[in-house]
């Protein structure tokens, strides 16, 4: 994909920096094993784009390579063809204003460090100051309402508690984009739902983009505004789903609407089918 070339000072310079998308992701493939007996294509040819404050999620059947394509999206693995494109550069590693929650929120924490010191870990590598430190760790707790917790260690809070910790710690960082891979499949239906919930109102107190893969249809259709549908492997797109539901949603209204049933059921069909 071209980008256009323009003068950092322009009216056409802001207007293709307000247009132009987070994430770009172009004819992307992955092999694994490549050149031996036992090489393995795993994504095919995926192709879409994230807008700024998007929030899209990734759905496809069992095996699809759903965390293979995230680790592509956030630079933790390079595809074998095709381009991954962050903010306009073309990623060749994690880049510096984009994070990643994974799914075992238990092994991402450091059981020895209180949730305080969790927290700063990504801080203090990036040389942020003391202070400045201290105040993020308290905004971000705050915002995943663990205000009162930073002292405590992870192994004695709940699993959606420290979930919530590794999310604080991804967005104390300030990252223009969060990735997250099955962030809620670990916890009870309950925690889930409450987790999807306190994503939402991050992202929307915080204006981040967000991509979520997830095997959950229904959690698909209620937290999106596109769902990206894979086919099973070697992954190719099956279709991009949008999601006219209203904002702020309700886990009881919004998924009793007939729209949600409607998309729940085109989205089953896609993923059963592909």
């Amino acid at each position: 994909m071209a980008y256009p070339e323009v003068s950092p000072g322009s009216t056409t310079a802001a207007t293709a920096a307000a247009t132009a998308p987070v994430l770009s992701v172009r004819n992307v493939e992955k092999a694994y094993n490549v050149g031996r007996p036992d090489e393995k294509l795993a994504i095919a040819d995926v192709s879409f784009d994230v807008a700024k404050g998007e929030f899209v999620c990734v759905v496809g059947p069992s095996g699809a390579g759903k965390t293979t394509i995230l680790r592509c999206l956030s630079g933790l693995l390079p595809p074998t063809s095709g381009e991954v494109r962050f903010e306009g550069a073309r990623l060749q590693d994690v880049p510096d204003r984009l994070s990643v929650v994974f799914q075992d929120y238990s092994r991402s924490l450091f059981p020895w460090l209180t949730v305080n010191k969790n927290v700063a870990v990504p801080l203090k590598v990036a040389g942020v100051r003391k202070q400045e430190r201290e105040d993020r760790i308290r905004t971000v707790l705050h915002a995943v309402g663990l205000g009162d917790v930073g002292t405590s260690y992870p192994w004695q809070l709940s699993g959606g508690m420290q979930q919530r910790v590794a999310i604080a710690r991804a967005l104390a960082h300030q990252p223009d984009m969060l990735l997250m891979d099955e962030p809620f499949a670990s916890v009870d239906a309950q925690t889930r739902f409450d987790l999807e919930d306190l994503i939402l109102e991050v992202r929307r107190q915080l204006d981040i983009t967000v991509v979520l893969v997830t095997h959950d249809i229904d959690e698909a259709v209620y937290l999106s505004d596109r769902v990206v549908v894979l086919s099973g492997a070697p992954s190719r797109i099956a279709e991009i789903v949008d999601v006219p539901l209203g904002r702020p949603r309700n886990q009881l209204t919004t998924r009793s609407s007939e729209t949600f049933g409607r998309l729940r059921s085109h989205l089953m069909q896609l993923v059963t089918t592909a």
